[in-house]
């Protein structure tokens, strides 16, 4: 072993606590990368492969009636590689409790022996083609305890149709169940999928020798939009409700927006823990390059060239980089196997394919190393103004001078000695306080992201369903009722205020940009809406013209003033251009929105809706269980408990961010606090002679790290603020907007969060100072 690098290992040794307090940050931002770039590589071929194998539909065409031999016609599309009609409607679920409410969907499966959407069994036995059996989905299932063998009953057009579950199944179709997309979390034991045979769907639901869905497998997916057109021009006559193509279906929307996430945070926050890591070393390092000037100019007297002295403490860095990269990579394999089997039970896929990409190793090696090197550089490039004969005389000593504080007598007048030692040692070294507070305030920024994500969470919610939509329930029917159906409900329950509703998909367009979005018609005078534009100003429903959510503007790009074209999938019912009005903000879901009489026999049929929303306290579930073309009742209580339910697990995410985040704070702290013992030994030394106890200099420390801690969260405010915009920014989608609602209590988390773990790194660093031999110290000699 070379003398140099001899000496690299003592320096290692005597300095292991520095040197493992930032590998543990090296190794926290390489496990991210590693754990989370393999999990979303993982989970993008799992899903690819569930796809394949359940034949994953590409197109699925929702409509009013089409007939059997009209579905057969189809394939003679150009580029069409397989069709399937099937029958789909939601219906409620008969349980023990009557105050419960359940919908199911059911839906149909074709005996042919290749199917779109074919499920996944789990359990007992393939559907048979009668009439009273069943294959339930695997989260309902399990929600609701139901096993093979028990005798379960939808209601079907007001009657109960027992059925026996003969099996268990997954599908590709629904991994992430939501009943509809403003739905904001799955509830699998208030919705679920009954599969059923073709023949009893049909004669269930009056649709002999028909259906209402069509499934679509195309040959080239690049072709898919010039085929959903074809298919939506060939199947006008039959009510085309909505075309829904692959990157639109909701559960696999869900899932891409989670890889695509779990992507992006796996670049992002590893960055961070580096920068954090090399500003520590930057500090460390050129403190050590500092006190080994005698010895370093002895190494140039023994010929050692500049460039060897630099590349020995730019490898103490390395050394760093390295310990943390093996660990960092070896952590982030072990998390991601447990990251991908978490994912999958979530998204309920019952296969995983995982592989292990050394690609990833290469690049966190990569990565760590120019960080460290350059870091290593910056903090020992004064090694080559260090000149032999210089080195054997002590360093001249800063001059001394005021600082700004002692001209302003009335500050600087009453402070105690202790705080003038600490404002003067600051002064001396400002360059380094200064990189300090920045890493500090990097931490604080970070710890301010989980608790905003978490509080955002129950803002959007608290948002959607209480600020803009304002209702106790929400019926919808089975199908299109006349508007007289609001005063029948009325004579059925007891209702402060009702509105009816007519919701409907349709294709808007503006150029080359296009998006199926269902339009919601409301009463102008609507009460149970607030609309409120991106500034939080109310706007009114207009008359004439649309109100477009953010997301949706963005997606077809179009402002205030703009004409967009609304695509008429219902029969008989001509295109039609309408001016957009205003655009406001919707937290969850993506919906344009127009005056319920501007849609009455323009876009629909005169007088038809499609639902209600009312303020009531009746006992509205017992009273609705059995009201025939009713399909789901959705209570804002019943999401409100499923989403508090929810915050357990986010809870426990936050937690884990937070600790991130107090390492980097532990690691910062607890290395400036070694580096500035070390470095005043002499003078904590001379205040022990002057009277000062061992808890006189803790205290002293203490000021100074805390003084440190206070500015680093006031200018760590600005920090987290610009990073949870930067969060709100690349995590929104269509499906749902991260409000950037910042509150105090945020920012005092977040503080506190901070101080804790300055406080365990503190704590730490306290022995060092009672076993410091403050008599070696004063005699100053270089060994």
């Amino acid at each position: 072993m070379k003398k140099l690098d001899l000496r690299l290992w003592r320096m290692i040794k005597q300095s292991k606590g520095q040197f493992f307090s930032i590998a543990a940050v090296i190794i926290l931002g390489l496990a991210i990368y590693v754990s989370f770039s393999m999990t979303a590589i993982n989970l993008e071929n799992t899903k690819n492969y569930y796809y394949e194998i359940t034949n994953f539909g590409d197109i699925l065409v929702q409509l009013v009636r089409i007939p059997k031999g009209a579905v057969e016609d189809l394939r003679k599309i150009d580029g069409v590689e397989m069709v399937q009609g099937r029958v789909s409607f939601q219906v409620p679920f008969r349980v023990q409790d009557p105050r419960e409410k359940v919908t199911v969907k059911i839906v149909s499966i074709p005996q042919t022996p290749e199917q779109i959407f074919s499920l996944y069994m789990l359990e007992g036995a393939p559907l048979r083609n009668d009439l009273k059996s069943t294959v339930v989905l695997e989260q309902f299932s399990d929600a609701r305890g139901i096993r093979i063998g028990d005798k379960i009953s939808p209601y079907i057009n007001g009657r109960a149709h027992p059925l026996e579950v003969v099996g268990i199944a997954a599908s590709s179709e629904h991994v992430y169940l939501m009943e509809n997309e403003q739905a904001l979390l799955p509830a699998p034991e208030k919705f679920g999928v009954l599969y059923v045979s073709e023949d009893f769907a049909q004669s269930a639901y009056g649709y002999r020798d028909s259906y209402n869905e069509v499934l679509v497998r195309v040959k080239d997916l690049d072709q898919i939009d010039e085929i959903a057109d074809k298919l939506e021009d060939r199947l006008d006559k039959y009510g085309v409700k909505r075309v829904i193509k692959r990157d639109d279906q909701l559960s696999n929307r869900m899932l891409s927006e989670e890889i695509s996430q779990l992507q992006k945070t796996s670049s992002a926050i590893p960055l961070l823990f580096l920068i954090v890591a090399s500003i520590v070393i930057v500090i460390m390092l050129s403190r050590i390059v500092k006190n080994d000037r005698t010895v370093i100019g002895v190494l140039k007297a023994m010929g050692y060239g500049n460039g060897e002295i630099l590349l020995h403490y730019t490898k103490y860095a390395l050394a760093i980089g390295a310990f943390g990269s093996l660990i960092g990579i070896l952590a982030g394999i072990q998390l991601s196997g447990m990251l991908a089997n978490m994912y999958i039970q979530y998204y309920n896929i019952p296969i995983l394919r995982q592989d292990i990409y050394y690609i990833y190793m290469v690049y966190a090696i990569l990565l760590t190393s120019v960080f460290c090197i350059v870091s290593g550089l910056l903090a020992a490039k004064s090694v080559l103004k260090i000149m032999p004969a210089d080195s054997m005389r002590p360093e001249a000593p800063k001059t001394g001078k005021r600082v700004f504080l002692e001209k302003v007598k009335f500050i600087w007048g009453p402070l105690t000695f202790s705080w003038k030692m600490v404002i003067r040692n600051v002064a001396r070294g400002k360059k380094r306080f200064a990189f300090l507070i920045l890493g500090l305030a990097l931490t604080y920024g970070i710890n301010v992201v989980p608790v905003y994500m978490f509080e955002g969470m129950i803002s959007m919610f608290e948002l959607q369903y209480g600020d803009f939509q304002r209702m106790d329930y929400t019926i919808e029917f089975s199908r299109p009722m006349h508007k007289r159906a609001v005063g029948e409900i009325k004579q059925l329950i007891e209702v402060q205020h009702m509105e009816p509703k007519l919701e409907i998909p349709f294709e808007l367009k503006q150029g080359w940009r296009k998006k199926v979005v269902t339009i919601i018609g409301l009463p102008r005078d609507t009460k149970l809406y607030a609309f409120k534009d991106k500034a939080g100003n109310a706007i009114s429903l207009p008359e004439n013209g649309i109100l477009l959510t953010e997301g949706l503007a963005k997606a077809l790009n179009v402002s205030i003033g703009d004409q967009i074209l609304i695509k008429n999938y219902l029969p008989g019912k001509s295109d039609v251009n309408v001016e957009v009005k205003g655009i406001i903000r919707q937290y969850l879901g993506i919906n344009a929105y127009m005056n319920i009489e501007a849609m009455d026999g323009q876009l629909a049929e005169k007088g038809m809706i499609t639902g209600v929303s009312f303020l009531s306290r009746d006992q509205v579930r017992e009273k609705l269980t059995n009201v025939k073309n009713i399909s789901a009742i959705q209570s804002i209580t019943d999401m409100k408990n499923s989403f508090m339910q929810f915050l357990d697990s986010v809870i426990v995410s936050t937690t884990v961010m937070m600790l991130f985040g107090g390492i980097l704070g532990f690691a910062i702290v607890y290395n400036s606090t070694i580096i500035s013992i070390a470095e005043r030994q002499m003078e904590f030394s001379s205040l022990r002679v002057l009277g000062f106890d061992k808890r006189d200099i803790v205290k002293m420390i203490t000021k100074e790290n805390g003084l440190m801690t206070i500015i680093a969260i006031i200018l760590g405010i600005p920090v987290g603020w610009a990073m949870c915009n930067g969060i709100s920014e690349a995590f929104n989608t269509d499906l749902y907007t991260f409000p950037v609602i910042i509150t105090p209590a945020t920012y005092l988390y977040a503080a506190v969060g901070t101080i804790l773990f300055v406080g365990i790194a503190q704590l730490a660093t306290i022995r060092k100072i009672y076993h410091l031999n403050f008599i070696d110290a004063l005699k100053n000699r270089v060994s």
